[in-house]
């Protein structure tokens, strides 16, 4: 049981990572697709809040949904661990990340 909640925490922090890598892009290429001097419009703010929201579900859903839903079926401890193995691998890659950062822009 233990390989598998180490499974599923490795898959699941790894989706959220490639979902706010997929959301970080298109932040990043948008304004080259879109029309720039169209930027004055009520409208991009709006996207912006409603993608900042559907973004937040989506990850806490990635992250949280399984743990829940097992925590409420009675399995505390699988629950919990499965969290905190999820939250460690993100931790993880959220590092790795960094360092990237770090090391390549230095």
């Amino acid at each position: 049981m233990k390989n598998n909640i180490i499974k599923n925490a490795f898959l699941h922090a790894s989706t959220t990572a490639l979902y706010v890598a997929a959301v970080a892009s298109f932040l990043f290429y948008a304004p080259k697709v879109f029309e720039p001097q169209r930027a004055d419009t009520v409208l991009i703010p709006i996207a912006m809040l409603l993608l900042f929201v559907f973004s937040a579900a989506i990850t806490g859903v990635s992250i949280f949904g399984r743990p829940i839903l097992w925590y409420l079926d009675g399995k505390k401890q699988e629950a919990i661990s499965l969290l905190l193995y999820t939250l460690g691998f993100f931790l993880i890659i959220t590092i790795i990340a960094l360092s990237a950062l770090f090391f390549f822009y230095r």
